[in-house]
């Protein structure tokens, strides 16, 4: 079991930011460490931790503040990765291709390793539900002893995407083989906007899935739902925040990142009824 480091640019400053993923002891969870900063200071990847959930995650309040932490959650919990300690030289991780497959390889690479303690699984024998602006997400209680999650992509009559959906069962297997590489979109007015405000300045169309009126713009699709898949992969990540597994059947419609942390709150005041693992799956790169 070995750290593992990735540097790339960052889609929000624009900086080139190196991450390492480092062993975390049990009962640790996943811990953001601002190693840039005059003392490392930590930011745990827990649900009141979050700050902010416009178009992205945000962990913690400046100085120890981490953005668009959701793709790295996604991979940690993706391969059930449950202690490990992020370090990152930046107030975000780099954006890489928009997808979580470069954090899974490094971490492949890296190996983990189980370790002696116990870890609750979570789930719930009624429906809980949050909705807003027409979005709804639910978990839905599940007879299997998995976490199943459906994403309904809806954007209108006329958006350049069309309506999408996808169903996966949370599996490392089924993270890595059909979410992991599921790249960031977003509508071409959406990146204007964001450039007009000074984000992105070294990221292009190629880095990433814009979407403009004839389709995608100097890129491919991966599949041909790959935004629903994506917005999964955006779900793994941030239902990581209740820092227990979870099983059930996850069902989303039109859902960003506030109802999927509104869930996750939802579901931290429901208490809901769990069960202890025999085993742990404690992991670090």
């Amino acid at each position: 079991m070995r750290s593992a480091e990735l540097v790339g640019v960052g889609f929000l400053t624009g900086a080139t930011i190196r991450l390492r993923f480092t062993p975390a002891p049990p009962s640790t969870g996943i811990v953001f460490v601002r190693t840039d900063l005059q003392q490392p200071l930590k930011v745990a990847a827990l649900v009141g931790a979050v700050t902010g959930t416009q178009r992205r995650t945000t962990l913690g309040r400046p100085p120890a503040q981490v953005a668009l932490v959701e793709h790295v959650l996604a991979a940690l919990a993706g391969l059930r990765i449950d202690n490990c300690y992020v370090e990152l030289n930046a107030p975000e991780p780099p954006g890489l291709d928009g997808s979580a497959q470069q954090f899974v390889d490094a971490l492949r690479r890296a190996g983990a390793r189980l370790q002696p303690a116990r870890r609750a699984i979570w789930t719930t024998d009624q429906p809980l539900c949050v909705s807003q602006g027409g979005a709804t997400l639910a978990l839905h209680p599940c007879t299997a002893d998995v976490l199943r999650i459906t994403y309904i992509l809806n954007y209108g009559p006329g958006a350049p995407i069309d309506r999408q959906t996808h169903t996966e069962t949370i599996t490392p297997e089924s993270f890595m083989n059909g979410l992991a590489a599921c790249r960031t979109f977003l509508l071409e007015s959406e990146a204007e906007e964001l450039r007009r405000q000074g984000l992105g300045s070294r990221t292009t169309a190629a880095d990433l899935l814009v979407f403009g009126k004839q389709g995608v713009i100097g890129n491919s699709l991966r599949y041909a739902d790959e935004p629903a898949r994506h917005k999964i992969l955006d779900l793994v990540g941030d239902l990581s925040l209740f820092g227990h597994d979870l099983r059930g059947h996850v069902v989303a419609y039109r859902s960003g990142h506030p109802l999927n942390v509104e869930l996750v709150r939802k579901m931290t005041h429901a208490g809901l009824n769990g069960q202890q693992r025999h085993f742990a799956l404690a992991r670090a790169a």
